[in-house]
């Protein structure tokens, strides 16, 4: 099923600021910029409006950056931490899929035009543990940022999930042809969501 694209609107707003998704505990935090003749001023995210959403307060531990280039796919990853991504230069089109097995919204995707562009929401997302996320950088260069609250070092790796970006089941819909994409080998041999977990999909 393709992923539906994501809005902001009414009736999936949380708290000031804060929308909830399709998928369960996937969040999306809008931003507002403040523009002048030196730039801009923005406040991300506030913590504390961000953990009114949720069922425990996130206390990131670490910040990691990741540069990307035109074209180039990150992705479909989880990780057994809970993360909040904030693209602070360029925009990505972002496909986020539901991999943990016991979720009711268990092989659900959403999409997201993100970053500083006249077509992307401006803001963040809260992703929790066992959700994946992608990104595919549609600009020159992307800056993304992404707190979470376990370090790489220690965090329990069981919960890691490498999926297709490809995945038939999935069905993103990528702005760009697959061939013009830069694809990591480790993304180029991922599973699909049906070889990974083979008892949610009975034959």
């Amino acid at each position: 099923m393709p992923s539906d694209n994501f809005v902001p609107t009414e009736s999936n707003h949380v708290v000031d600021g804060i929308y909830q998704t399709a998928i369960e505990g996937l969040l999306f935090s809008a931003s507002q910029k403040h523009i002048d003749h030196r730039g801009h001023y923005a406040e991300l995210v506030r913590l504390p409006d961000l953990n009114m959403a949720l069922k425990q307060p996130f206390v990131p531990v670490q910040i990691n950056h990741s540069h990307s280039h035109l074209n180039v796919i990150r992705g479909f990853h989880a990780e057994n931490w809970n993360k909040l991504v904030t693209i602070v230069h360029g925009y990505c089109y972002c496909v986020l899929v539901d991999v943990r097995p016991n979720s009711a919204t268990f092989g659900h995707s959403v999409s997201f035009n993100l970053g500083n562009h006249d077509d992307a929401l401006y803001g963040s997302l809260y992703i929790p543990a066992g959700v994946a996320n992608s990104a595919l950088a549609l600009s020159e260069p992307v800056d993304y940022l992404y707190f979470v609250d376990a370090l790489y070092a220690n965090r329990d790796r069981t919960g890691d999930v490498s999926i297709s970006l490809f995945d038939k089941d999935i069905n993103a819909r990528w702005p760009i042809a697959q061939k013009t994409m830069i694809v990591s080998e480790r993304d180029r041999q991922s599973v699909t969501l049906r070889e990974k977990f083979p008892s949610k999909f009975p034959s």
